[in-house]
């Protein structure tokens, strides 16, 4: 890979092989579903301050993302804390009025993790993970006064909050992947983040760190152009096992990280079989994943989301971290706050800013991250790039 910036240089084949369908990862998603994928992208992903600079054998940038590719943990154990900081405003209210409204259509339980791991997308959390091969996982979310448990033991999948004592329940064939997969390790967040690397990336080992009392190296990948929201991701990798032990992503902006998540503590020992183990308790509500779907024209009677489904596959132009995805959703843009009305209506207000341009107007929905704009003729430029990048590409576009 070319941008690698290491006293070892990659050789042409190493390149194209590293970039071989990058430009295909996803860096947007549709504003609507911020939430729901910002919580999907920081998955089990962990977050501690550094403490200490071991000293290592040197590395390159090239042998370190090998090293990171070639590890192969199975069996953890242990703590991590995820900060968010997307700059979106409080949920508090949104999330009770979704809640409420799925509730009200029999549409949801609020031991669902599609909707209970939304909680991740802002402040700070405390997750208690384990794992055992890819048939054994387990993730309890610590709140207040209440623990969410979401376990993954062989073809069940169960997800239990304790605050209102409701449990949800999936299955799988034998040999299937379960619908709601529990995270495994931190590698994935990695991985994805690596999916990103091109010839407009610069990707260095930028010394090393000491995290949850183990020596690590850190991996700086940094976008070379201008316009992206991106300013530069550091990965903490784990110098004997390959495991990446912390992942933090600053934004282009400055300021605090978008987010910073790692291990606290962990340890690679075999957990205990118990700790996949899970009986709801006495008097638990317990639904079943094909027990929440309620009829289409409840559904619609009690959804106040705008839906925007595209038509096809995105365009995508532009290139490197300045790729923009175009998306045609064949409708008329997006209703205003005040058409939608409540928590939602001021939600997304909060979010969006009103535009003009050659494309005629529309709406940018940002983020610290990721910003798309909604014209009113409804097609969406969405990109992890800034509000004048959204609307020269959608000028360009007509």
């Amino acid at each position: 890979m070319a941008p690698y910036e290491s006293d070892d240089s990659t050789t042409a084949n190493e390149a194209d092989d590293l970039r071989s369908g990058r430009r295909k990862a996803a860096r947007y998603v549709v504003p609507v579903a911020v939430v729901g994928v910002a919580a999907a992208t920081i998955g089990l992903v962990p977050a501690l301050a550094d403490s200490g600079d071991p000293d290592l054998p040197e590395i390159s940038a090239q042998q370190l993302i090998e090293k990171i590719a070639e590890s192969d943990v199975q069996q953890l154990s242990g703590t991590v804390r995820v900060s968010t900081d997307l700059g979106l405003p409080d949920l508090g209210g949104l999330e009770s009025s979704l809640a409420s409204g799925a509730m009200e259509s029999g549409d949801g339980s609020s031991a669902d993790p599609s909707a209970k791991l939304t909680q991740l997308v802002s402040g700070t959390h405390t997750l208690r993970v384990a794992a055992d091969g890819p048939d054994r996982q387990k993730l309890s979310l610590l709140e207040n006064a209440s623990e969410y448990s979401l376990i993954h033991n062989g073809k069940d999948v169960w997800g239990y909050d304790s605050s209102s004592n409701e449990v949800f329940h999936s299955t799988a064939p034998a040999g299937a992947e379960p619908d709601k997969e529990v995270p495994a390790t931190p590698k994935g967040l990695t991985e994805e983040a690596l999916k990103s690397v091109d010839d407009t990336t610069s990707v260095t080992v930028d010394g090393t760190a000491q995290v949850a009392g183990r020596d690590a190296y850190r991996l700086l990948i940094k976008p070379k152009q201008s316009g992206t929201t991106v300013g530069a991701i550091t990965v903490a990798v784990d110098a004997k096992t390959g495991m990446p032990l912390k992942f933090t992503l600053t934004p282009s902006s400055g300021g605090a990280a978008v987010l910073d998540a790692g291990f606290t503590d962990v340890s690679f020992a075999k957990p205990a079989a118990s700790t996949f183990d899970f009986t709801p308790p006495k008097g638990a509500k317990v639904t079943e994943e094909g027990a929440l779907e309620a009829p289409a024209e409840e559904r619609e009677k009690h959804s106040k989301a705008p839906e925007l489904e595209p038509e096809g596959e995105p365009e995508v132009i532009g290139e490197g971290w300045n790729s923009i995805a175009v998306l045609d959703t064949g409708g008329e843009g997006i209703p205003s706050g005040s058409e939608v009305g409540g928590d939602l209506g001021g939600f997304m207000d909060s979010l969006g800013d009103k535009v003009k341009g050659e494309f005629g107007e529309g709406t940018v929905f940002k983020t610290r991250l990721v910003n798309a704009l909604i014209t009113d003729d409804g097609t969406v430029y969405v990109g992890a790039v800034t509000k004048d990048a959204l609307v020269k590409a959608a000028n360009a576009g007509q």
